[in-house]
């Protein structure tokens, strides 16, 4: 992938370069989490996690009071009021140990779907940039997947997407939006598009832990 990536760079630059065409560039990671909405859906996944947690201690707390009160009383137990007794135990490890595995499950769906709405926004924001500024593509520089841009066409647009999503109150200096012509026929924009609020999914409810 990598390999292919670096091929249609190297390609790409020449003949850009005599169109006299420019491409952006911008760290996705860096100015996601410089989003109001990734902090929100970050101290969401912090809130439902610790519920899931409170209820999974809960249900552990219950199986070591059994537990306890199961080895205290064995010696006197009948054999059927024992055999019963064991059964609970077992059911409620089992049941522990099934709602730790659904919790996670549940916790790493309510964050991925958190953080779609927050992306949504970012490639929303990007795609506008690349548009009204006549941009040929904007390169994610994450993970040093881009270790070197040549300045001649590789611009820098992270100010411009954050100017975009609010984050910065003036535009930097020297951005200026393409000409009609270079849109190709794409309305040119100005000023900072409204704040669209980010829909985050459903509220995960959490489920208590079925009693044995």
């Amino acid at each position: 992938m990598m390999k292919r990536l670096f091929t249609m760079l190297l390609l790409a630059v020449p003949l850009m370069a005599r169109a006299q065409m420019q491409f952006g560039y911008v760290s996705y990671k860096t100015v996601m989490a410089e989003m109001p909405e990734y902090a929100q859906a970050k101290q969401s996944m912090a809130e439902l996690k610790a519920k899931y947690d409170a209820e999974a201690t809960r249900g552990e707390e219950e199986f070591q009071k059994k537990f306890v009160d199961f080895l205290q009383g064995q010696k006197d137990f009948p054999q059927t009021i024992m055999q019963k007794r064991q059964a609970e135990l077992q059911a409620l490890m089992e049941n522990g140990i099934s709602f730790r595995m659904k919790s996670q499950q549940t916790l790493e769906q309510a964050e991925k779907d958190m953080m779609a709405e927050v992306k949504k926004r970012l490639n929303n924001v990007i795609l506008e940039v690349g548009i009204e500024y006549g941009y040929a593509f904007v390169l994610n520089t994450d993970d040093d997947s881009c270790p070197f841009i040549n300045p001649v066409v590789g611009v820098d647009v992270t100010d411009l997407v954050r100017w975009k999503l609010g984050l910065i109150a003036e535009p930097p200096i020297g951005a200026s939006a393409a000409a009609p012509a270079q849109q190709e026929g794409q309305q040119t924009h100005t000023g900072t598009p409204a704040e669209q609020p980010v829909q985050h999914p459903a509220e995960h409810p959490v489920q208590q832990q079925a009693q044995p």
